[in-house]
């Protein structure tokens, strides 16, 4: 698959693994438990994740198309510049500067932490993520191949994992939980409570990474092939897996147990291998989360980089070093995961990160309509299947869970609000900036 590539260039098989490893890891680990805070009906659960892989796949198809079209690192920052404003752009390359890669970053490493710490308890939560984070930012610091390299091996490693952990649960458990009572309460209104709108924000994020290559599509040989490949390649593996795991959880471990816990895997395990197989899967969860750091720390840099090269007070971060690494955009993603993970708790930090991400991959999302008007003669090698119907399933359920995230979490989507406020003001001061040497151009 990687044979007869474009030198310094990645194929098929490593950008999907950056794919998967961007979806595969925080949220299926840990995000159980908070759904089921909202409702413990078990098939309203598997619904959830149902719905969000179908979420995902309309998602990437849509992104196929865009990625397809053009072909440029930067994902969202790009796309929206071109659709809409230099002004929208701005605004989502601000959030995956300070949100987009660094909060899940923060969160994947919080989550290590968690799982680790229940294996090792003298070695506290903040000490084992922030080392992870420093290691894995180093590593990433050298060059494209060495980072591919370490990506294809975790991620490898992820699948398998998962698989095994899979098959384990329904072979070496001599009973599984009943659904029955489930399926006699379950009914459709279960999907119209503002809990289960929630709960979608939590798998929404579990599932946020299938637009990772479109982010570093610079990267990726024959981009307008591979692009549209790998993102529907990666959300239906991931969906399989993310419906199966959950289905394990479900089936080993009483609802009860599993309510309001982060470490979700950790207390599975114990069910499945008992307590020392559970600490050992534990470690490897551990690891798993390794790989999922380490392609959001891989890929996070390349959006800021972009926006460093357009946007002069930003100019700094596009600078890349002698190995084509863009290496102060991979000291400032470091920073601001190393500051949440000091100040910030996972689940507030899970909430601010869906109710912002989301808000820009519904804009994306609706830009395809804008940019089939607005470029009618663009060259398009993919256009998205099912069209319109795919890109308008997945505004109206993004824009329900962000209706119903804002009655239900004030607090998280006030940041997110204010957010987007800081970048208008650094957006403005950036045009101030600007406009003597605009203004020297036009004269000449």
């Amino acid at each position: 698959m990687q044979k007869n590539l474009e030198k310094g260039k990645i194929g098929l098989f490593t950008t999907s693994a950056f794919v998967i490893a961007n979806m595969v890891g925080t949220g299926v680990f840990t995000s159980l438990g908070f759904q089921l805070n909202g409702t413990e009906n078990i098939i309203a659960v598997l619904l959830l994740w149902f719905l969000g892989g179908i979420i995902a796949l309309c998602g990437s198809l849509v992104y196929s198309e865009l990625g397809a079209a053009m072909p440029r690192s930067g994902g969202e920052y790009h796309y929206l510049t071109k659709i809409y404003h230099p002004w929208v752009g701005f605004l989502s390359g601000w959030v995956s500067v300070t949100v987009g890669f660094a909060a899940p970053v923060a969160l994947a490493a919080m989550a290590l932490g968690n799982y680790t710490s229940r294996v090792i308890p003298v070695l506290a939560l903040e000490t084992i993520a922030i080392s992870v984070l420093l290691v894995i930012t180093f590593i990433h610091s050298f060059d494209v191949k060495v980072g591919g390299k370490f990506q294809n091996v975790f991620t490898s490693f992820k699948i398998l994992l998962i698989v095994f952990f899979v098959v384990c649960g329904f072979l070496l458990v001599p009973s599984f939980q009943s659904f029955a009572p489930s399926v006699k309460s379950f009914s459709l209104s279960e999907l119209l409570k503002p809990e289960f709108f929630v709960s979608l924000i939590y798998v929404t994020y579990a599932f946020s990474g299938w637009n990772a290559s479109a982010y570093i599509a610079s990267e990726i040989d024959q981009p307008q092939k591979t692009i549209p490949k790998s993102l529907i390649i990666s959300t239906l593996i991931v969906t399989v897996l993310y419906l199966l795991l959950n289905l394990v959880f479900l089936m080993t471990t009483p609802v009860g147990e599993l309510k309001g816990q982060l470490e979700v895997g950790y207390i599975a395990a114990n069910k499945i291998f008992g307590l020392v197989g559970g600490n050992l899967m534990a470690v490897l969860i551990s690891i798993l989360l390794i790989s999922t750091i380490s392609s959001m720390i891989f890929v996070g840099p390349r959006v800021t980089q972009v926006m460093g090269e357009d946007i002069r007070i930003f100019r700094f971060l596009g600078e890349k070093s002698k190995r084509g690494t863009p290496v102060y955009a991979l000291i400032l993603q470091f920073a601001i995961s190393f500051f949440m993970i000091l100040t910030s708790t996972f689940e507030s930090v899970l909430t601010y990160a869906g109710f912002t991400l989301n808000l820009f991959t519904f804009l994306t999302v609706m830009g395809v309509f804008v940019h089939r008007k607005k470029f009618p003669n663009a060259e398009r090698p993919y256009k998205t299947l099912w069209y319109p119907w795919v890109p308008i399933i997945y505004m109206f359920v993004i824009l329900l869970t962000i209706g119903y995230l804002v009655y239900i979490r004030p607090y998280e989507s006030l940041m997110g609000f204010i957010t987007l406020f800081s970048g208008s003001v650094f957006y403005i001061i950036n045009q101030w900036i600007d406009t003597p040497k605009k203004k020297v151009k036009e004269n000449q």
